[in-house]
């Protein structure tokens, strides 16, 4: 997670002298590593090295070709072994991970960025033509942004040296605020209108002429992956996680991975186990969460299970525990409402954990829940059936799903309906979708945001499978592009259920591999048999944890009453007194959506923190 900032003049204004200190001061803070720098008058690149590996440490960046492109890469390379034997004799197994990649952009221009395997994002200066080249990878685990005026153009890996050495405050992007309400915001947006993230699997070309976007790569909706028996799917979904888990340990300090006690952190934790006793790598360490306080928190038996076959005890860490004493008026927001950097007792506590041990890299379960059919949901299977007109395998798939949900036939078969039709997407004027509290007219303005961004399933052209795939996908991408990078100590955060080889087998497999009926999570439970343990393998979904939340909406309803105005109000955004009876309702046990609740909390509380900070502009 090493950074990059970047600055280009239009006119060939030569940068004055001390006029980047401020990116450099807040990239110190961020980042212990070393750092250099490439200028040429009217340009100027910083690099600040952040070294997970050994062959990092070795790095010269910015790396400037013979043609005199400059490229600065913040990776992984997953494939190097791969790109090194297509590259042939211009490159040795001693090359870097940055002067690989440079080579397949001097070899290949933009067409190379699909030939990378990893997380990364990656900027390339052409002088000869004044133009800047951004990309990230097909997930969007690593962030760039962007920003363009009259006179020129600056580009950073986080957002701080963007807003906080801009000089000026920002206007409110609203549709980002819309997205980050209901679900996620679009991946490209930021807060801040006129700063722009670079969206996932696509690369952005910029000059003086204009700015433009182009997607590198995506998935095959033509592959299909068939084979005879149930082993042999499982087979390959072995060897495809254990290939992604292994690509995430590459590193050469301690890797600490999250263990929540639920199957899809367990899995990572257990199939790294069985990596590291045949490979060898770094230290494995866990870190886990609980709440003795919450009654319907469960999580303690089973991350002390798996902890228990690795015979090693990990960090332990009670979200319940009050913050220490000096900290409980502390509440500093971060650039981005869904990051505020609480500095309560858990944050400090995992801080500890991860420079006691010098973890740089943590491992997340994120995205397994989403694509091997943690929830089940048999309404694209039966859309495939659908489209393909077999309609006899459609009505007894129909009955098989009925008697497993106990659900009525007849409402799965119209749920399946409407996946093709228009009425599935929310209009604007559809108000009772929506929160009930939130502004008839902010609604109408982001109606697109506010449901999510989800797209009707056609029934010609990829399989509804594929689509609801794809759907899911973004969902994640809007998830990480929301995410701010940890800075308090700096991490590298790698997701394995994310890997683009895991997600490909997945996406060309048939449905009916991933869930069955009374089989959730069919293909990855009878794969880890005997490597996860069953109790852990074979629990039942997460209880919903509900306790907390309606503390926290006890203690914010009194001091939003007190408030006669409030700053959401201010921007159009929401009803204050029937925020107000909705809060009350949900106190009261009332069926009411919680999430959006706790965001509009936070919301609240971020636009007037960065409002007096003068990072963004108020109403008038």
């Amino acid at each position: 997670m090493s950074l990059q900032f970047g600055k280009f003049h239009f006119a060939g204004r030569a940068l004055e002298s001390g006029d980047l200190d401020p990116v450099r001061a807040i990239f110190e803070r961020c980042s212990p590593d070393s750092g250099s720098s490439y200028s040429d008058r009217s340009v100027e690149i910083i690099y600040r090295a952040f070294h997970t590996t050994e062959e990092s440490r070795v790095e010269k960046q910015p790396f400037i070709l013979d043609s005199g492109e400059v490229v600065t890469w913040d990776g992984r390379l997953d494939n190097r072994d791969e790109l090194l034997a297509e590259m042939g004799e211009v490159l040795s197994d001693s090359s870097t991970d940055v002067e690989a990649v440079a080579s397949a952009y001097d070899r290949w221009g933009t067409d190379c960025f699909r030939k990378l395997i990893g997380d990364w994002a990656l900027s390339v200066w052409i002088p000869r033509t004044s133009t800047i080249v951004l990309a990230k990878d097909f997930v969007g685990t690593r962030h760039l942004y962007y920003s363009m005026t009259n006179d020129q153009i600056t580009w950073s890996t986080i957002l701080d040296p963007l807003i906080l050495a801009a000089r000026h405050s920002f206007e409110l992007e609203e549709e980002y605020v819309a997205g980050w309400l209901s679900l996620f915001p679009a991946p490209h947006l930021t807060p801040y209108r006129g700063v722009l993230a670079v969206s996932p699997g696509s690369y952005v070309r910029l000059s003086k002429r204009g700015s433009w976007c182009s997607k590198y790569w995506d998935f095959d909706p033509g592959k299909r992956i068939r084979h005879r028996t149930d082993a042999e799917y499982e087979e390959h979904f072995r060897n495809a996680f254990e290939l992604s888990v292994k690509r995430r340990l590459h590193a050469d300090s301690p890797v600490l991975a999250e263990l929540s006690g639920g199957v899809d952190s367990s899995s990572i934790v257990c199939i790294a186990d069985d990596v590291l006793a045949c490979e060898g790598g770094p230290r494995l360490d866990t870190v886990s969460y609980y709440d003795d306080s919450e009654p319907n928190w469960d999580e303690r038996p089973f991350f002390t299970r798996i902890e228990e076959r690795r015979g090693r005890t990990g960090c332990h860490i009670n979200i319940d525990e009050p913050a220490q004493q000096g900290d409980t008026s502390v509440t500093e927001y971060g650039l981005s409402p869904g990051q505020p950097e609480r500095k309560c007792d858990a944050s400090v506590q995992l801080a500890a954990c991860v420079e006691r041990a010098g973890h740089r890299v943590l491992l997340s379960g994120i995205g397994g829940d989403e694509v091997l059919g943690g929830v089940p949901n048999p309404l694209p299977e039966l859309a495939d059936l659908l489209a393909r007109g077999r309609v006899g395998e459609f009505g007894y798939r129909l009955t098989l799903w009925a008697l497993s949900l106990r659900k009525p036939w007849i409402r799965l078969c119209r749920d399946t309906l409407l996946l093709f039709s228009s009425t599935s997407v929310l209009s604007s004027a559809d108000q009772s979708k929506y929160p009930p509290w939130v502004n008839a007219q902010f609604i109408a303005r982001n109606h697109r945001a506010l449901r999510g961004y989800r797209p009707r399933t056609k029934i010609f052209g990829p399989a509804p499978s594929f689509q609801e795939n794809l759907a899911t996908l973004d969902g994640l991408r809007r998830q990480l592009a929301s995410l701010m990078l940890p800075t308090d100590p700096q991490y590298e955060v790698r997701y394995p259920y994310l890997d683009r080889d895991l997600l490909e087998f997945l996406y060309a497999i048939p449905r009916q591999q991933l869930v069955r009926p009374r089989e959730r999570r069919s293909l990855m439970r009878r794969a880890l048999k005997g490597i996860v343990p069953d109790e852990v393998l074979n629990r039942r979904r997460k209880a919903f944890v509900i306790r907390a939340p309606i503390l926290t909406i006890s203690a914010e309803l009194e001091r939003i009453a007190e408030k006669t105005d409030l700053t959401m109000s201010a921007f159009g955004m929401v009803d204050r007194d029937r925020l107000l009876d909705e809060m009350r309702r949900a106190i009261r046990g009332a069926d009411v959506a919680i999430v959006p609740l706790l965001r509009a909390f936070t919301l609240e509380a971020w636009l007037t923190a960065l409002i007096d900070r003068r990072i963004l502009l108020g109403t008038t």
